[in-house]
């Protein structure tokens, strides 16, 4: 099989047929990862987002819980849909950076949950860009429904389509020096993090108790490693790893995904998150996350906040900086704002992660309903 040259720029043409696709709704979507919500589908996705909640693995305890059930992480969307999480369409060659997410959600996804995705394009905007010749902001609307036909959530998302040879060889990207190795110590100050970190679980956080300008519990993610990606990519699906047959065969039918090894053996573009070369290759100082890993991560720094008696609403956030093997998240927020509307008690959190060089690598809003004392 041969790996066609894609020229990887933004061309007249290829923007008319982009532009064809804006308000139609995807016919043929791309097979999602997980299709229902099992008590195991919920497990490997909290797992691989490291959150430990009991909402999501303790059938007893959620059960006791205002949910009911076992519920799924709200994050868990990026699983049941290709497209919400970066499978862009259009433009083949042509690099694409996730970049964030909106998501709104309506209801709990429950344990033995059916959900269904309905995609479609929603806008596309040609943006000014340090990083290659021309670019664009590509986005989606998509809809989750559960097997009743009731609207859980829906969300945009978005990608950057970025000319891959143009941002290689003017090296617009930032250079980040590696990590260097951690200190023992500095091992030990990142696992008492994790120790003495408390969610507030099934104690009520009520409406009236809360003010703006609080301060939320630092949540810590990281140090990065591969394993911790291969973790999150068991529980999330990735977006092109098959095996054998099935990653040849799909190399037939989208040629423009197969991007030889040193071996000269056709593999995926999603290789730059573990293979440093071809992140580098690409322009990009090293091996880097999944952007709605992070996003899961500032959902839970939500929900860990609020506890089993909140509901998280809506969550804007945006991947703003690489985050490179080797990095450390911390996610702090603040509650930004303490308000009323249609009889639900709300909170609005605003929301930024730092890494261990103090840069801002990703940061959102998110609104949640609390419980009331009256």
């Amino acid at each position: 099989m041969s790996t066609p040259a894609n020229t990887g720029e933004i061309t007249d043409d290829g923007l008319e047929r982009l532009r064809a696709r804006l308000g139609v709704v995807i016919e043929r979507p791309p097979q999602p990862h997980v299709e229902e919500a099992t008590k195991d589908t919920i497990r490997h996705f909290a797992w691989g987002m490291g959150d430990p909640n009991p909402l999501y693995l303790d059938e007893e305890y959620a059960t006791a819980s205002p949910a009911g059930s076992i519920v799924a992480p709200p994050a868990m969307l990026y699983a049941f849909d290709r497209i919400i999480s970066g499978y862009v369409g259009g433009l083949p060659g042509v690099h694409a950076l996730f970049a964030g997410t909106e998501f709104r959600w309506h209801d709990w996804i429950r344990r033995g949950d059916s959900i269904t995705a309905r995609a479609q394009l929603k806008d596309i905007e040609l943006k000014d860009s340090q990083f290659s010749r021309r670019a664009l902001k590509q986005t989606y609307l998509v809809e989750f429904l559960n097997q009743k036909g009731d609207l859980v959530a829906d969300a945009d998302s978005w990608c950057f389509r970025t000319e891959r040879h143009t941002a290689r060889s003017e090296k617009k990207y930032a250079e980040i020096q590696p990590q260097e190795a951690y200190s023992v110590q500095e091992i030990e100050a990142i696992a008492e993090a994790y120790r003495s970190y408390k969610p507030r679980g099934s104690t009520p956080l009520y409406w009236e108790d809360v003010t703006e300008g609080q301060d939320m519990p630092v949540l810590q993610k990281g140090p990065l490693t591969v394993t911790g990606m291969i973790a999150w990519d068991q529980g999330w699906g990735g977006l092109y790893i098959r095996a054998h047959k099935m990653a040849f065969d799909m190399f037939e039918a989208h040629p423009a995904l197969g991007i030889p090894n040193l071996q000269g053996v056709p593999d995926v573009p999603e290789r730059v998150h573990w293979e440093e070369a071809l992140a580098k290759h690409i322009g990009a100082p090293g091996a880097y996350d999944y952007g709605p890993e992070r996003i899961a991560w500032l959902s839970q720094a939500i929900t860990d906040f609020v506890g089993d008696h909140g509901f998280v609403k809506k969550l804007y956030a945006e991947v703003r900086r690489f985050n490179v093997v080797g990095d450390l998240t911390r996610i702090s927020g603040r509650v930004a704002r303490k308000y009323e509307d249609g009889g639900e008690k709300l909170i609005e959190c605003a929301l930024v992660a730092h890494n261990q060089r103090g840069e801002t690598t990703s940061f959102g809003t998110g609104i949640a309903r609390l419980p009331s004392r009256g």
